[in-house]
């Protein structure tokens, strides 16, 4: 019989997977177990295995008096050690009694001729062994393979799995059938409104890998942005190759997510690859996401341009930049309030954890209000310095240059005429009193960037793309474009309008205005 074990345990090493030597030191102890229950067992004794003929052989140990009650107290030493660590990590005290009989000594540095062995091998000793070995070689089965499920599952943490619904209930956790386990989705990681029926085909994200006794436990989840990230991977073959990037992802799980893709080669569309021909391909991920609504964004280096894309579909006129505390303040249309901020919030929440910019948006009216009491401290204060021109155009808008040291106008001028007219009004002149008349403002120059150099300022020609040109009688008004001034934050940093950026493409529901937030 013991023959028959040592070919068992070389046979499972080949087929398991399950090393020999492993197996051996168990039914050793194991053995050694079931040989101190024995009558008139030894107090210390070893069960030595012999690997050529397969013989359990027990030999009884004897140590002379005064090292065996060294190490006994080198034992005790240890258990307390360990008993006090555990009651630290658990917060209670614990009542175990450990006899000296309960202490295994550690004999291996004692000098081999101080010890003296002996034989007591039971008669019966085979029939034990043999049964000694059935259950510690089941139970290393067992062991090694919920070792081998774990460590296959534990590498797939964040992958996107696909199972079959067996429990479900309404407010309970459900139950995932993965194949060889049984994943657990628990009620905090599923998505309010949604449904699984039993035998239903779901996927998740696995989140979270625990190893237990009767197996790993593996966590998964439907909440997580993860998911949305691998749906369109499975749909879109130019993110699975390489040449589109899920640069971010924002998510309200069961109402609306946003994501920016970039392009990495020439003449591919990342918005258009997303949505696919009519839709076909984001139609199949809003799906698998019950009608979720997704809003598809071109990212952009810009943050300026960035936080006006991530806004869709409202409509952004201007961005200010605070690179500082990276806040944005986005200028829209009055008429485009309620959209930009979504329902409750929702859109701007999304935007801000899109970008990464706290955003702070205003109508044109609330804007125009505030830059106008900016401009001029009130009566009998002392007038506060605001970092941009506070000349207004023929447009109706503030001239988007920075102001000077000491100024409240920039170089340009005609701006520079309004400094000087301010300084002669007298002291008790209404702080409306204007300035220049609509002819003058009219016939102004168009406005070139002026930046401070020293103590004078340096009028430069603006570039092209930077003149502010006063627009020509009933055409369309363009929005202004700002820059990214110096010295003082909040500044300008450009248009929003650019035709050769694709379209934000919003897809799930139908579409509809987001009610004003709260």
């Amino acid at each position: 019989m013991s023959r028959e074990i040592i070919e068992l345990v070389h046979e499972l090493e080949r087929d398991r997977g399950i090393e020999s030597d492993t197996l051996i030191s168990a039914l050793e102890d194991a053995l050694l177990a079931a040989y101190k229950k024995t009558p008139a067992s030894s107090r210390h004794a070893v069960v030595v295995l012999d690997r050529q003929e397969g013989d359990f052989r027990v030999f009884s140990i004897e140590l002379p008096s005064d090292i065996e009650e060294r190490l006994l107290d080198e034992a005790r030493e240890r258990v307390l050690t360990e008993l006090e660590q555990a009651e630290q990590e658990n917060g209670e005290r614990s009542h175990v009694l450990v006899t000296d009989e309960d202490l295994d000594i550690d004999w291996s540095g004692v000098p081999e001729e101080q010890v003296k062995r002996a034989d007591v091998t039971p008669e019966n000793f085979g029939r034990i062994a043999a049964q000694t070995a059935k259950q510690v070689i089941t139970q290393r089965i067992r062991e090694a393979e919920r070792q081998i499920m774990y460590d296959e599952y534990v590498d797939r943490v964040s992958e996107v799995v696909t199972g079959i619904v067996q429990q479900a209930g309404d407010r309970n956790n459900v139950l995932v059938d993965l194949g060889k386990v049984e994943a657990l989705l628990p009620r905090s990681e599923q998505v309010d409104g949604e449904r699984y029926e039993q035998g239903s085909r779901i996927k998740a994200v696995i989140t979270e890998v625990r190893s237990g006794t009767k197996g790993p436990q593996v966590i998964l989840s439907r909440r997580d942005p993860e998911l949305i990230k691998t749906l369109f991977e499975l749909e879109v073959p130019e993110i699975a190759d390489g040449l589109v990037e899920i640069r971010a992802v924002a998510r309200e799980p069961g109402y609306r997510s946003k994501i920016a893709v970039e392009s990495h080669a020439q003449g591919v569309d990342p918005v258009g690859a997303c949505v696919g021909p009519r839709g076909s391909r984001v139609r199949m991920v809003v799906s698998e996401l019950r009608g979720e609504k997704i809003d598809i964004i071109p990212w952009n280096p810009e943050p300026a341009r960035f936080v006006a894309k991530a806004l869709s579909p409202a409509r952004v006129r201007e961005v200010y930049l605070d690179d500082e505390g990276k806040e944005a303040t986005v200028v829209v249309p009055d008429d485009q309030l309620a959209l930009a901020i979504g329902k409750e919030g929702m859109n701007a929440r999304l935007a801000a954890r899109l970008t990464g910019w706290r955003v702070d948006i205003k109508s044109d009216t609330e804007f125009a209000t505030e830059e106008a009491e900016a401009a001029y401290a009130g009566e009998g204060e002392e007038q506060e310095f605001t970092g941009r021109c506070a000349a207004i155009l023929s447009t109706g808008k503030r001239c988007p240059n920075a102001a000077l040291p000491g100024s409240h106008y920039c170089g340009v001028p005609a701006h520079q005429e309004l400094a000087k007219k301010e300084a002669e009004l007298p002291a008790d002149a209404p702080a409306d009193t204007p300035l220049a008349t609509q002819e003058e403002v009219e016939q102004a120059e168009p406005v070139a960037r002026v930046e401070p150099a020293g103590d004078a300022a340096v009028e430069t020609p603006a570039p092209k793309e930077d003149l502010v040109e006063e627009p020509a009688p009933g055409a369309a008004e363009e929005p202004l474009p700002g820059r990214d001034e110096e010295p003082a934050p909040p500044v300008a940093v450009g248009s929003t309008d650019d035709a050769s950026e694709p379209e934000t493409q919003t897809v799930g529901a139908e579409a509809q205005e987001d009610e004003p937030a709260a």
